[in-house]
């Protein structure tokens, strides 16, 4: 005779829909949170030390991407599937991240730190919202 133990885990349990609205609504406030923690850095460093241009280009430069997605004959919100390995890439926060390291350790300007900066609170802004990464096909994720 054998004995199985079986213990449950999180994926064993169907999620209710008002658990997953809460989870959804939890990590929005989050990313709420970090959107204006990045929003006050980012006014205090360009107070600070300027490049405003630096700060510009990192909030809008990542939806240049969108462009890169525009096509005929896709559905309202959809991106074309050429452009979502780019769209994905740069709206994730490790690029930022590094970027800020790397401009942090020296290497770089302050100017690279501010863009940093910037393309973090972009990427922020967007998930708080409820923009998230692209599927291939390039609709929002979980819709």
């Amino acid at each position: 005779m054998s004995l199985h133990l079986h213990l449950r885990t999180t994926q064993d349990i169907p999620a209710s829909p008002d658990r997953v609205r809460a989870a959804a609504a939890s990590t929005r406030l989050a990313y709420a949170a970090l959107t204006a923690l990045l929003l006050s850095a980012l006014v205090f460093e360009v107070a600070e030390h300027g490049h405003w241009g630096a700060a510009l280009a990192g909030l809008v430069a990542a939806d240049l991407s969108l462009a890169f997605g525009a096509g005929a004959g896709l559905a309202p919100g959809q991106l074309h599937p050429r452009a979502v390995l780019l769209y994905n890439a740069v709206h994730r926060f490790w690029g930022p991240v590094i970027l800020m390291g790397v401009a942090s350790a020296g290497v770089l300007g302050l100017g690279w730190f501010i863009l940093g900066l910037a393309w973090a609170l972009h990427v922020a802004l967007d998930r708080t919202v409820g923009y998230g990464l692209r599927d291939r096909d390039g609709h929002q994720r979980g819709r």
